[in-house]
């Protein structure tokens, strides 16, 4: 095993390790004890399903979430690293450092020339982008968009511009609380032919993958998409 920063995929809502997850992810996870982590709580949870003996009272955990302040000294972080000691980083879900605080980590280890190891594991965008018939070739991931209505519907007709003039597939996320909201600012905004693929609790037994054009989500039934992870892609 290489001495490195190993980005440590993690399952999505409670779909089982060996679903997703390499064996070969598993060996190397058992032989790290320092990790860096979106929160502890969802680590812990993370090692214990991977092995119910793993030594949790032996590992170190230092949380660099979006609480983290954008200024705090993170020097130190990949001491352990830089001693001889493999680190692993573990967001709360899906691959890290996608949209996630894990990237400031791994900014800071490339800076200091250390080895970065991405292990295979589940990526909700690209699992979403695969399944939606859209052009996987040409793509943009736009995180989160504004939360005011009209800077919201203002970023969708951005988006939905790119995808004409562009060919580029567009993804957006949200906030799950806030998706049906997402939703119905999307059927008013966008053109009735352009089309929208919802993905949501990819790799669970409740997912949830669907595409069609703005007209035909009009005529739809309200979603089931109210608090689970979702993301929405526009195409032409």
């Amino acid at each position: 095993m290489e001495c490195a920063l190993y980005l440590i995929p993690c399952p999505m809502g409670e779909t089982p390790c060996e679903q997703v997850l390499p064996q070969y992810n598993f060996k190397i996870v058992s032989k790290i004890r320092n990790f860096i982590v979106e929160s502890r709580k969802c680590a812990v949870r993370f090692l214990i399903s991977l092995d119910k003996n793993f030594p949790i009272d032996d590992c170190t955990f230092t949380e660099l979430s979006e609480h983290t302040d954008a200024k705090a000294d993170l020097s130190k972080i990949l001491l352990p690293l830089e001693k001889g000691q493999p680190m692993g980083v573990i967001s709360d879900a899906g691959c890290p450092c996608i949209g996630d605080p894990g990237s400031r980590a791994v900014e800071l280890a490339q800076k200091k020339g250390l080895q970065v190891v991405p292990l295979v594991g589940p990526n909700s965008m690209i699992m979403a982008l695969m399944a939606s018939g859209f052009n996987g070739q040409n793509f943009s991931f736009n995180g989160y968009l504004p939360v005011k209505n009209a800077e919201r519907e203002q970023k969708i007709r951005q988006l939905e511009n790119k995808v004409y003039k562009e060919d580029q597939t567009q993804l957006f996320i949200e906030t799950p609380y806030r998706n049906q909201k997402m939703f119905e600012t999307i059927l008013k905004t966008c053109k009735d032919q352009t089309k929208l693929c919802i993905a949501a609790q990819i790799t669970t037994k409740d997912e949830f993958i669907k595409t069609k054009i703005i007209a035909q989500w009009k005529k739809e039934k309200a979603l089931s998409i109210e608090k689970v992870p979702a993301i929405f892609l526009l195409y032409k």
